[in-house]
């Protein structure tokens, strides 16, 4: 299956060099494009691709307000925010708004594709040079903390230590080996937690994790981690 692509982003230059890097992928097809955010949310109307690659900053509307307002009118559609070093105000709104990733503009062409092909199978993503900054974003921003401790105490202890391990940036298979399971065991044990938690996927997952302090705001090595599925 084609996975449809539309491009968002004020700069020609960008989106032609986007365009021309999907376009060659045998798997991948740019249906759209768009120069602002409200060009961007209408192109998504008329297209409904699976995923959109979303920069922040364009006129008339930012990348943020354009991904909630594509989340109410197509919500299976995905959002990738590409980001720069400067926007961590935007990362706990984006979170809110429904991304389903991040990622730096500054990443290697593999790494865009890979969060493409990653999103549209339904996971999230994060640039591993971009997690710490959500993480610290999403801990900031304001959450109804007894909200929080409520659902937590929904999980059972397996599941509870699988979203501490998520927000810790393991995999579905390095999960499954630190706990002693199969990773379809995990696969099972995440659901049922995003189900419990009513989140989307691993973005979600994560800014919950550190905004309900089940996992310190600062991991122990100080780095982030990239969330793979």
């Amino acid at each position: 299956m084609t996975v449809r692509v539309v491009l968002a982003d004020d700069q020609e230059m960008v989106r032609a060099g986007l365009r021309m890097l999907i376009d060659f992928q045998p798997d991948l097809e740019v249906v759209g494009e768009a120069a602002d955010g409200l060009a961007a949310v209408e192109v998504v109307r008329r297209t409904v691709p699976d995923v959109v690659l979303m920069d922040v900053r364009m006129p008339r509307c930012d990348g943020i307000e354009a991904t909630r307002r594509i989340r109410a009118a197509c919500p299976g559609v995905a959002v990738v925010v590409l980001t720069t070093f400067d926007e961590d105000a935007s990362l706990a709104e984006a979170i809110r708004a429904g991304v389903s990733g991040f990622l730096l503009k500054v990443a290697p062409p593999e790494q865009l594709l890979h969060a493409v092909r990653t999103v549209a199978e339904g996971n999230g993503l994060l640039d591993p040079a971009v997690t710490l900054r959500v993480i610290r974003a999403s801990a900031a921003a304001p959450a109804p903390d007894s909200r929080a401790t409520a659902a937590l105490a929904s999980l059972t202890d397996r599941e509870t230590e699988v979203l501490r391990l998520v927000a810790e940036g393991l995999s579905n298979a390095e999960i499954a080996a630190r706990l002693y399971l199969g990773e379809a065991t995990v696969k099972t044990y995440l659901s049922r937690m995003l189900t419990k938690l009513d989140l989307r996927d691993r973005v979600q997952a994560v800014a919950f994790a550190f905004r309900s302090g089940l996992v310190p705001l600062t991991p122990p090595d100080g780095c982030g981690g990239q969330l793979r599925g």
